[in-house]
């Protein structure tokens, strides 16, 4: 009989009551490395936790649940997650397309492999027609999508480009960290495999590093596990079970952060310190009206521009609710500084490129009371506009 409860109930209930030993209620966490076979050709399911673990499997079987794939392989990063898929789909002297303003570990990775002649790399505007006009005629074996981006919050319109990509022949890859299946699941519009980093808003509490990634079909989950256990990329069973404990308030936590992320943008976009406000809650977005279409929520991400990196570090200096810190997605908010911190592997011709400017900051907004983060961000910003 089908599970009719929701994805946020199910990801709320996942396991429990999953241990017919003891019966209890939260599941435990298998920390073996190996398990034994009942006899000679008679596998027990799983063998070694590099290539199964049972409480890495949950958390796959959850995740994949949320997102609507047939199956989900669980890495150590959401790198190792992204090296896994490039290993399985991006075939040698093929060619690779990536947003050209991804996230800065994600463009040295890809880079990085292009340059020692793994494939041909593409940087890409998604959101530029004629950029993907080009595209397609080089038939890309490989087409990794980010939207919203990081940092500029850009909608892609993740239908119309993933049909398109699959007719000039691509696998279709989407990074879903920035809003998670409460807010979007890009199987559902097409994709082929989706992208986590689970060290976000899945685990939500910045205590674990993680990554996963979805397949749409079971020959695909297939192909990632296989890579994953060659590489030796999986996660690990205490990664996986705490993981999936901050996975049960997935659901609350993303509803607090996308109310906060709106009034924040507010602010910011009446501010007279800030020259320009990235995010798609605000009706004159550019990706106001995509967003409202493929999205349940604008999400808890949002950067602005100031004059320059002198505002910007006057607008840093003295902030009490926003920590000065890399990463996102934890109950905490965080401020950070993309052209010096997440983007700073790209040269500045890269970032100019993709619209990362000096006086820009990104903001994960956290689940702390409005008023405080409120008050705290303007006092930043009147700070920023004093010369």
């Amino acid at each position: 009989m089908p599970d009719r409860r929701t994805r946020i109930t199910r990801a709320t209930r996942a396991g429990l009551a999953w241990d017919q030993q003891h019966h209890a209620v939260v599941p435990p966490i298998y920390l073996s490395t190996t398990y034994a076979w009942p006899k000679p050709g008679e596998s027990p399911g799983h063998e070694y936790s590099r290539s199964s673990n049972p409480t890495r499997s949950l958390l796959a079987d959850t995740i994949a649940d949320l997102e609507g794939g047939a199956g989900a392989e669980i890495t150590a990063s959401g790198m190792a997650a992204l090296t896994t898929m490039v290993a399985a789909f991006a075939p040698a002297g093929s060619l690779v397309a990536i947003p050209h303003d991804c996230y800065g570990g994600t463009w040295r990775l890809f880079t990085a492999l292009a340059g020692k002649g793994q494939f041909e790399l593409a940087s890409v505007d998604f959101t530029d027609q004629a950029s993907m006009a080009a595209l397609w005629p080089r038939k890309p074996a490989l087409v990794l999508l980010e939207s919203p981006s990081n940092p500029l919050l850009r909608i892609t319109d993740l239908p119309t480009v993933i049909d398109a990509a699959h007719a000039a022949g691509a696998v279709v890859a989407v990074d879903n960290t920035f809003l998670s299946p409460a807010l979007q699941r890009p199987i559902e519009l097409g994709a082929d495999i989706v992208i986590h980093s689970t060290t976000k808003f899945l685990n939500g509490h910045s205590d674990v590093v993680g990554g996963a990634a979805v397949g749409a079909t079971q020959e695909i989950v297939e192909e990632l596990r296989w890579w994953a256990n060659c590489l030796g990329t999986p996660g690990g069973a205490l990664d996986s079970y705490l993981t999936l404990r901050g996975l049960r308030t997935l659901g609350v936590r993303m509803k607090a952060h996308c109310t906060n992320a709106q009034a924040l943008a507010e602010l910011l976009a009446q501010h007279p310190a800030v020259t320009a406000t990235h995010y798609p809650g605000l009706p004159d977005d550019p990706g106001h009206d995509l967003a409202r279409q493929q999205q349940d929520g604008f999400g808890g991400m949002l950067s602005f521009e100031l004059a320059d990196l002198a505002a910007a570090k006057r607008c840093l200096t003295g902030l009490t609710c926003f920590s000065l810190a890399e990463s996102l997605g934890g109950v905490e908010s965080l401020i950070c500084h993309p052209a010096t911190m997440t983007h700073a592997a790209m040269p500045p011709e890269v970032q100019a490129a993709a619209g990362i400017s000096d006086g820009m900051l990104r903001i994960a907004v956290g689940i702390e009371e409005i008023d405080d983060l409120v008050g705290d961000l303007r006092a930043g910003l009147d700070r920023a506009r004093r010369s």
